[in-house]
């Protein structure tokens, strides 16, 4: 996927009408790469989302020695493909470190995802988040 955060924020922006973000958040889930089906594993299922979440961690080592984490990810439901991809945007090829200090609340507050999302799928947003900032965790604590 090619869409930044920047650009999921300025296109947010620019459509006034939830009907046309909910729209624009399916689109970007239709430009995930999606994941195969040896992918789609139990290991890298999301618990706590009504529908199938998958997530794929791939962790590397940046020149100053720090872990970067990156992200793939699918989903069996058109909408919520979209909030993965928002997701990734989000924190996919960031450090561990930058994953832990950032203001998701305030980023998904800005977006106006926390008061359009039925309650099923803000659950399912924060079981992905709380699923990426476990991975940053484990990589900071084994460094």
């Amino acid at each position: 996927m090619t869409t930044t955060l920047d650009d999921i924020i300025e296109s947010f922006e620019f459509l006034d009408d939830w009907e046309d973000r909910y729209k624009y958040v399916i689109d970007l889930g239709k430009e995930l790469p999606g994941l195969s089906d040896d992918e789609k594993t139990e290991a890298n299922k999301v618990r706590g989302c009504v529908s199938q979440v998958w997530l794929v961690t791939e962790m590397s080592k940046n020149a100053d020695g720090e872990t970067v984490i990156t992200y793939r990810g699918d989903s069996d439901a058109l909408i919520v493909q979209g909030l993965v991809a928002i997701v990734l945007a989000l924190f996919s090829g960031k450090t561990a470190r930058e994953i832990l200090t950032t203001d998701v609340d305030g980023l998904f507050g800005k977006l106006g995802l926390q008061e359009h999302l039925t309650p099923q799928r803000s659950n399912g947003l924060k079981s992905m988040v709380a699923r990426i900032r476990s991975d940053a965790e484990a990589a900071q604590a084994a460094a």
